[in-house]
């Protein structure tokens, strides 16, 4: 059965009268996607990576708390952390900070709260690779490093962290793919991304196939984008004996 397929509609002018083609409000959630998904990694690879340090820290409180951290974050849905930060974690804030917050636009709100809930879900899966990373070296290495005089911090921060972190490009590269992936739940909270943006044209042109289409051309574009990225820092940061390495 023929589709009939039309894709001139995204040249002309929205009906909303902003002055736009609906090829502009796909442009728009791409543009939103890519800053909610490199916000929400900045703040996974950040949080990720300090959590996977201290679970292989040889004190069970702060071990503990970022184990704690992980199973909390790792088994409560997505979707209901986003739900959490953007209806009722402002209420929690100091005054000044609830008054600045509500002062933004709805969808500067939508942005923040979304990056946010996205950056530390993805946090707790980060840190289980970057936890997997450090165990995978082998016990001597920092042994060698506090044998020569080095504290703990600085055995982490010049022996163990700058080989783990090499380790584990590639399953790390999975999860800054997925966090794109993962962006479309954020229209569940006002913010029109390019999931959001789909729904919005079907609603103003009908044209649902020819609009998804577009979408998912749009998600395998950024998800190849980084693919490409992330093989070539593997390709540049390999190490001999290693995974990945020659």
């Amino acid at each position: 059965m023929a589709l009939g397929l039309d894709f001139s509609f995204f040249f002309q002018p929205v009906a909303t009268g902003e002055g736009t083609t609906y090829f502009g409000w796909l442009l728009s959630g791409f543009k939103l996607t890519l800053e909610v998904g490199l916000g929400g990694w900045i703040i996974a690879l950040i949080v990720g990576s300090v959590l996977g340090v201290m679970r292989t820290i040889p004190n069970k409180w702060i071990s503990g708390f970022a184990t704690a951290y992980v199973e909390l974050f790792r088994n409560i849905p997505l979707l209901i952390q986003l739900f959490f930060w953007y209806y009722v974690a402002p209420d929690f804030l100091p005054e000044s900070v609830r008054t600045w917050l509500f002062a933004l636009n709805p969808a500067s709100v939508s942005l923040l709260t979304g990056v946010i809930g996205l950056g530390l879900f993805t946090a707790a899966r980060v840190c289980e690779q970057v936890r997997s990373g450090i165990n995978s070296l082998p016990k001597g290495q920092k042994s060698a490093g506090l044998a020569m005089g080095l504290t703990l911090p600085q055995t982490y921060r010049f022996v163990l962290l700058p080989v783990a972190f090499r380790v584990v490009i590639p399953p790390v590269t999975s999860e800054f793919v997925n966090i794109f992936k993962n962006s479309a739940v954020i229209s569940t909270v006002n913010l029109l991304e390019l999931t959001g943006q789909g729904k919005q044209l079907i609603d103003y042109t009908a044209h649902s196939y020819e609009s998804f289409i577009a979408v998912t051309i749009a998600y395998m574009i950024i998800n190849v984008a980084v693919l490409v990225l992330m093989r070539f820092i593997e390709a540049k940061t390999r190490l001999p004996g290693y995974i990945g390495g020659k």
